[in-house]
């Protein structure tokens, strides 16, 4: 069995030769999301252009939490297919198997409890006729919480539809996607393989990786929405959280992007993406005091070894006195 997490990129082999070939796949991996497989699910059916057009696709990794299969078959009723892994393999091992199993030109890879809005896939397509040069594409997004609450997406990127200009050199510096935003060519992943190295930020290195061999495109109208932060607890991150290991997990992903990045580039974009990752941890600690002390205080602590600037300064000296101050009231009350 292969390890779960790869320790270089898989490779995924292009569409044999006779098998017939629709425009996109949509290819859904799940692992204990079925609470928000519905919606997802829902979200990319309200839109299905048909099967000749659009291969959908869930992809299980032994989900414990319902009948996934039972739930595809009632919503799809046959138009989506169902496969399920035989063991559980983790999520970069089910990314890959998602991936092997298209057979679509472009790649949407939605995660289960993700959605897309009404419109996306044509103003994908749009990107793609517009900039065919482009590896990839994706669109603005927002979050979604586990209530169904909406946060306003923030800036875009480009006022209009466009490639983004030295966009490996922005990305290299922060995050700036989610999965659920990104399109990518199948021939793409057939030339730089599937994800690996890391859990936490496997999709970060993957977009750098992209942005270091094709053109990037995008799009400044929002119509994805991710589902994430602090309301939601089923994410991948919140269990890294309490080890610090998403922190280990980023500083992995900065060191193995300098490899695509220019020599005389590195050192600066090295410095900002820890900056910029050790402001958000810091920030990131205080939101999640209240409901995970414990983790807040990895968070912070990891945030201040990462890089040391005013901004994580601050943050992390905030943390610190709402904890001494919630010690000392404890104390005040025995």
């Amino acid at each position: 069995m292969d390890s779960r997490i790869p320790t270089s990129p898989p490779v995924i082999e292009p569409v044999a030769a006779g098998v017939y070939r629709p425009l996109w796949s949509v290819v859904i991996p799940t692992y204990n999301c079925i609470g928000w497989l519905r919606q997802t699910l829902e979200s990319v059916l309200a839109q299905d252009p048909g099967p000749e057009k659009m291969q959908i696709e869930v992809i299980d990794d032994c989900s414990t939490d319902g009948d996934v299969g039972a739930l595809v078959q009632e919503l799809g009723k046959g138009r989506v297919a169902f496969y399920r892994q035989e063991v559980n393999r983790g999520s970069l091992r089910n990314f890959e198997t998602a991936l092997k199993r298209s057979r679509g030109y472009l790649v949407h890879l939605l995660h289960g409890d993700d959605l897309v809005l009404k419109g996306y896939y044509r103003e994908m397509e749009k990107l793609f006729s517009l900039f065919p040069q482009a590896g990839a594409a994706f669109s603005r997004y927002a979050y979604i919480d586990d209530q169904n609450n909406i946060t306003p997406p923030g800036d875009a990127l480009l006022n209009e539809p466009g490639i983004i200009e030295d966009f490996l050199y922005q990305i290299a510096q922060k995050q700036m996607l989610q999965a659920c935003a990104m399109v990518v060519k199948r021939h793409v992943y057939e030339h730089l393989g599937s994800f690996y190295a890391v859990h936490y930020g496997e999709d970060w290195e993957m977009w750098a990786r992209i942005a270091a061999h094709y053109p990037v495109a995008y799009s400044p109208v929002s119509l994805a929405l991710y589902r994430g932060g602090q309301g939601h607890a089923s994410s991948i991150t919140s269990n890294f959280l309490k080890t610090g290991q998403n922190i280990r997990d980023i500083q992995k992903v900065i060191d193995i992007m300098q490899g695509y990045l220019p020599k005389e580039k590195r050192k600066l974009l090295k410095r900002m993406a820890f900056r910029n990752f050790s402001r958000h941890y810091a920030k990131a600690s205080n939101r999640i005091y209240y409901h995970n002390p414990r983790a807040a205080l990895v968070q912070a602590k990891g945030a201040l070894k990462m890089h040391q600037d005013i901004k994580t300064i601050y943050w992390v000296m905030k943390l610190y006195l709402l904890h001494f101050t919630k010690l000392i009231s404890v104390n005040n009350h025995k």
